[in-house]
């Protein structure tokens, strides 16, 4: 995480990504210390993570994670705000992490930090919470909480204010697949505003009002049988023009590098398979592993995005020239480190992708498994490749 905290010092925003997922250990049955999860029958882990991700997507690392077993089932999905506020002990993730990210901003003062949370990170306290310059909100909104703008006094809804505002914009925003949903594009409008939360009813005497920026993705015309993309997102990063709202949009898309960071850590390095022997353990082993699921996704984006740059962004000086020498077959290395791009295709190499024009680039899975035996081979090449042995003075 400290090292996390260096690259995002180096970049002028930030996105403190979070999520939750669950481990899914049912069949490990000997596996003390697990506890209940979502569907009947599975038990395991709950990891709550939060990454740093730039405005382009590209993961910086890990600046927070909480992994814990329920206790019992978890209970039905709260319909009311207020027994969200009130019964929803999990809910307290949130404020963890956004608490994780005021402790770090020491590392990285003149960066612009947003967390960035789903539907789930809907509660009015997570907008009220005291935060430093510097770090800020972005949430999709769940709740049609009331509101009021500034060109009235009255109280609306939250929905019905926004849909009154002008169209904005239109743009394309690729919708991932789902179950039952092939891949699409869906064509959406941009609406945005500035408005003030109103507290719960029940809680008007204790919390302030909070004033914010409203954004609506909204599809108008979906395809036939097909749910349309609708996201009300809500920042306290002021949104003054539409080119900011547009932005403020791009922003949330970024939540997807931590769904694939999941599938990384769950497909690429198997931690579902890890048998250990209590959870414990396996709250060791994700931490490591997690940091391993990082370097494999940034690995990947980065090399796509960036393939010139030297592949020391990447790998150690006796990690490249090992992995030179087992691809070429020849003992000495060149003085000169080989690209990003042709290093990644390298580790591909090594964990079986075979780099016909059908293949695409190498994937997070056979990364995973070529960097696994990179590691042998450094150990290797620094068995047979001894440092220089200095001359003595005198």
């Amino acid at each position: 995480m400290e090292a996390t905290w260096e690259r995002v010092a180096a970049v002028p925003v930030a996105l403190a990504v979070q999520d939750t997922t669950e481990v899914d250990l049912s069949s490990h049955p000997a596996t003390s210390g697990l506890g209940p999860l979502r569907q009947a029958g599975t038990h395991g882990l709950l990891v709550h993570s939060t990454l740093a991700v730039t405005p382009e997507g590209l993961p910086l690392g890990l600046l927070a994670q909480e992994r814990w077993a329920r206790s019992e089932p978890p209970p039905e999905p709260p319909r009311t705000k207020a027994k969200r506020a009130r019964g929803d002990r999990e809910s307290q993730k949130w404020f963890t992490s956004l608490a994780a990210v005021v402790a770090g901003r020491e590392g990285a003062p003149d960066t612009l930090l947003v967390s960035v949370g789903d539907r789930e990170a809907d509660i009015y306290d997570l907008f009220v919470v005291p935060r430093p310059r510097q770090v800020e909100l972005l949430v999709r909104a769940r709740w049609d909480r009331w509101v009021r703008t500034d060109a009235d006094a009255y109280i609306h809804g939250l929905w019905a204010t926004v849909a009154k505002a002008p169209a904005a914009a239109t743009r394309a925003v690729l919708v991932a697949r789902q179950v039952g949903q092939s891949a699409r594009t869906a064509t959406v409008t941009i609406r945005w505003l500035p408005l003030t939360l109103t507290p719960p009813r029940a809680r008007v005497a204790e919390l302030p009002l909070v004033p914010l920026w409203a954004i609506w993705v909204h599809e108008e015309a979906p395809p036939p049988d097909t749910e349309p993309l609708d996201w009300l997102l809500l920042t306290t990063v002021a949104v003054t023009t539409t080119a900011e709202a547009l932005e403020r949009v791009d922003w949330y898309i970024c939540r997807w590098v931590i769904e694939v960071w999941h599938k990384v850590l769950k497909s690429g390095c198997l931690v579902e398979q890890r048998q250990l022997a209590s959870a414990a353990t396996i709250q060791r082993g994700l931490a490591l592993y997690s940091v391993i699921a990082w370097r494999l996704l940034w690995a990947t984006l980065l090399a796509r995005a960036t393939p010139d740059v030297p592949c020391t962004a990447l790998l150690e000086a006796a990690e490249w020239q090992a992995l030179y020498c087992a691809i070429h077959k020849t003992p000495q290395p060149p003085r000169t480190p080989p690209t990003l791009g042709q290093a990644v295709h390298w580790l591909g190499q090594l964990g079986g992708h075979m780099g016909r024009k059908s293949d695409g680039p190498p994937g997070t899975e056979v990364l995973w498994r070529g960097l696994q035996r990179l590691v042998d081979l450094t150990l290797m090449y620094h068995v047979f490749t001894p440092a220089p042995v200095r001359a003595r003075c005198g």
